[in-house]
């Protein structure tokens, strides 16, 4: 770790709200370069703004960088927050830094109302799900099944398929759902368990084809 100096300090902390992205960009990597834990506060509330892919990820990589004790617990009350994308981007990031103590914290954000968060989450618990917990962390899983878009189900399903075939008996419990949809996207996402190469494309409008059949029936 380098501690940079006061004034050093104050130019990244204002070149990393700077208009230009060009220049955010080499900010966070400055940030993340430097690793002064100082900037951790900065880091996490710009990741809540910034529009740009490129810079939140670098953003990502810069807070990666710092001591867990001081980016943990920090990325963990920014779950908290009322904005999506600081719950999305706290989420993403603590899914990089992998630490077992984000868990408890991460698995209560499965079911968010956000599409970008919900999906955030099931990344990072896919990471850092207790060993021997897969089983119940897909049964937690289960009632997302044939909600939201063709994003969201994919998302779901590869979360499943991360988890592996542990998964299949959580599955298996929607094989009669009233919901044809529901249906599909179980089996769409079993597909995915066994062969992640396979195609969840022509799945999902298998799925969508079920449910308007079902719908005119």
């Amino acid at each position: 770790m380098v501690v940079v100096n006061t004034t050093q300090h104050a130019q990244l902390v204002d070149a990393l709200t700077a208009a230009d992205p060009s220049v955010r960009l080499r900010a966070a990597l400055s940030a993340g370069t430097d690793s002064d834990p100082r900037l951790t506060e900065t880091l996490v509330a710009r990741c809540a703004v910034e529009p740009d892919f490129f810079v939140r990820d670098m953003l990502t990589w810069a807070l990666c960088r710092m001591p867990a004790d001081v980016t943990v617990p920090r990325l963990i009350d920014e779950l908290g927050s009322g904005s999506a994308q600081a719950r999305s981007q706290a989420l993403h990031t603590l899914s990089k830094i992998g630490d077992p103590r984000a868990w408890p914290s991460v698995s209560a954000q499965l079911h968010d109302e956000d599409d970008e968060v919900v999906r955030s989450a099931w990344r990072a618990a896919v990471v850092l799900v207790p060993l021997g917990q897969e089983a119940v962390l897909a049964a937690e899983l289960v009632p997302e099944l044939g909600r939201g878009d063709r994003d969201r189900q994919l998302s779901l399903s590869r979360a499943f398929a991360g988890l592996g075939e542990d998964v299949l008996p959580a599955l298996d419990t929607v094989a009669s759902h009233p919901d044809p949809l529901v249906r599909a996207h179980m089996e769409a996402t079993k597909q995915l368990v066994h062969d992640p190469e396979s195609s969840f494309t022509l799945s999902v409008e298998l799925a969508k084809r079920v449910a308007i059949t079902g719908q005119g029936s």
